[in-house]
């Protein structure tokens, strides 16, 4: 039989993926694939990438959300470990998963996976860390580290919601210094993104040009208005709109961005905390390969 590992957070979203194993296992079983099962751990990736070896898979299934993503991918890489990567979103945020549209309809998703069905996409790196779907910093990336973990996995993307709308009294823009391909911008922002997929923090179409296997990222920023222009620019966001051309919204594409702060501002790498700004961010074109309909 053929062999895959799945790899498992047990809290990601509301802590139930545990009750979808069985399904899972005999659905795999039917086409020929025996699973091989890792719960994740907290600071044990030297346990992880073993198991990994010694299983001699032809593939990772990954179940969990966007950081359970970016956690695997960023172990599997750094340790040399080159198999193509399954994605079962089961996360509060699923980023990546909704962009590719293999959670739509699972049977299929895993016929693809039984048939070799890949692509490669591009990653984003900043020093050693790779991220997969966007890097940020600003307001929203600060409330969403304040989340209480308890909050996020009983109401998954209401305690987000619920927590920045009581927080857009407070928003101030920061002065920022953007280099994109050795072109120099300065603005003033509320918060930026670096995306790889047109879908960030659940709104499915930020950007109409974001492409994960053009070689290239997104950079978009919301520029300092007021407070009824930023909520136009979340209402479009939120119906699903892109935004790339909207007032008060700064957009540009290249291979390599570095930003930096007036201030003490941290970075967010797939919904895992970052490092400090400056943010030094290039593109891995075609660094990860994907199972996809």
């Amino acid at each position: 039989m053929k062999r895959l590992v799945l790899v498992y957070n047990p809290v990601s979203g509301h802590a139930t993926f545990k009750n979808k194993l069985d399904w899972i296992l005999e659905a795999f079983q039917k086409r020929g694939f025996m699973l091989l099962i890792y719960r994740t751990q907290r600071d044990n990736a030297e346990a992880f990438v073993n198991f990994v070896r010694e299983a001699q898979a032809e593939g990772i299934l990954v179940a969990g959300g966007d950081g359970t993503l970016h956690e695997v991918v960023n172990l599997l890489l750094k340790a040399g470990i080159h198999l193509p990567v399954a994605i079962i979103g089961s996360g509060t945020s699923n980023d990546f998963a909704s962009y590719l549209r293999i959670n739509e309809d699972l049977e299929a998703y895993f016929d693809c996976i039984a048939a070799g069905k890949t692509r490669r996409v591009d990653l984003g790196r900043v020093g050693q860390e790779y991220f997969v779907n966007v890097a940020s910093a600003g307001m929203m990336t600060a409330i969403a580290h304040e989340v209480d973990a308890r909050l996020k996995n009983a109401m998954g993307k209401m305690a987000y919601y619920l927590k920045g709308l009581g927080e857009i009294p407070k928003f101030r823009a920061m002065p920022l210094t953007l280099v994109a391909d050795g072109v120099e911008h300065k603005m003033e922002a509320f918060l930026f993104v670096i995306t790889n997929s047109p879908v960030v923090a659940s709104m499915k179409n930020v950007s109409d040009e974001a492409k994960v296997d053009d070689g290239k990222l997104d950079f978009l920023a919301v520029k300092k208005c007021s407070v009824a222009e930023l909520m136009k620019i979340t209402a479009e966001l939120i119906a699903g709109n892109p935004v790339t051309s909207k007032k008060g919204v700064f957009h540009i594409q290249a291979e390599e961005f570095t930003v930096s702060a007036a201030e003490e501002v941290f970075s967010d790498l797939d919904g895992e905390l970052g490092p400090r700004l400056p943010l030094h961010v290039e593109t891995v074109a075609k660094a990860l390969e994907v199972y996809c309909i």
